[in-house]
């Protein structure tokens, strides 16, 4: 196979619309979910570890994007936790289950909040942990997610269980096993794709979440790029409304 960026390019022009398609009734399934727990004050948790919180900022705090939302992260950890930042250099951070309690705890959550939770493997302790909390406190959970890594993957949680085993809808980003789409000539594989598709997923969600509100006669609280002009000030004014359960920066 021809290594190259039109063989890379090829690949995303294929799953694209595969994703795209293939998704909508997922999505249309999560966005309902989200937009419901919006109009009644919720606000949208969003979590990705490692290279899956590229995806949770995607969804959370972004320009063009809803304003009730907000970003858990392990660096909560030590940003609000008081734990030493040497805490979230360990490798292997991901992986343990024990840090979920106090990233959740941490978060300023409200009982009509839903969540979005990101992992192309969805098998690390830590995201298992925090989805099982999360379902255990009564909230809606949209998994966002590679289908076919997932499930030839052992889950590293003491359940067995995985993400998409717990989420009220999943997400399916497309991904093959391992991410990657082209071969390296001595083994092996390179390109990954599951930002391009995910990210693509996110947005699908957050359009439909808004066409609902539309429908339901509500304003939606969009943010605008802090770079136009009266950026700040509108960003600013919608933000009030959710003062002490969302955070920005960090």
């Amino acid at each position: 196979m021809e290594i190259s960026a039109a063989a890379y390019v090829a690949h995303i022009r294929r799953l694209v619309p595969e994703v795209a398609q293939g998704q909508a009734e997922a999505v249309d399934r999560a966005a309902g979910l989200l937009a419901g727990r919006l109009r009644d004050g919720g606000v949208i948790q969003a979590f990705g570890s490692g290279h899956s919180e590229a995806i949770a900022m995607e969804i959370a705090g972004r320009a063009g994007g809803l304003v009730p939302t907000n970003r858990l992260a392990l660096r909560d950890l030590v940003l609000y936790g008081g734990e030493p930042p040497g805490t979230v250099r360990a490798a292997e951070l991901e992986r343990d289950p024990s840090v979920a309690r106090r990233i959740y705890d941490l978060a300023p959550v409200d009982p009509r909040d839903a969540f979005v939770m990101i992992s192309s493997s969805g098998v690390n302790g830590s995201v298992v942990e925090l989805a099982t909390i999360v379902k255990e406190q009564g909230h809606p959970l949209v998994a966002l997610t590679s289908v076919r890594h997932s499930t030839q993957m052992t889950s590293r949680h003491p359940s067995g269980r995985k993400l998409l085993d717990l989420a009220d809808v999943v997400l399916d980003n497309g991904a093959p096993y391992g991410d990657a789409v082209l071969p390296l000539p001595g083994g092996g594989t390179f390109g990954a794709v599951s930002t391009i598709t995910s990210a693509l997923l996110a947005q699908m969600m957050i359009a439909e979440v808004v066409r609902l509100l539309l429908a339901a006669g509500e304003e939606p609280p969009i943010y605008l790029s802090s770079n136009v002009a009266g950026g700040d000030e509108h960003n600013h004014a919608l933000e009030s409304r959710y003062a002490g359960r969302i955070r920005r920066g960090g």
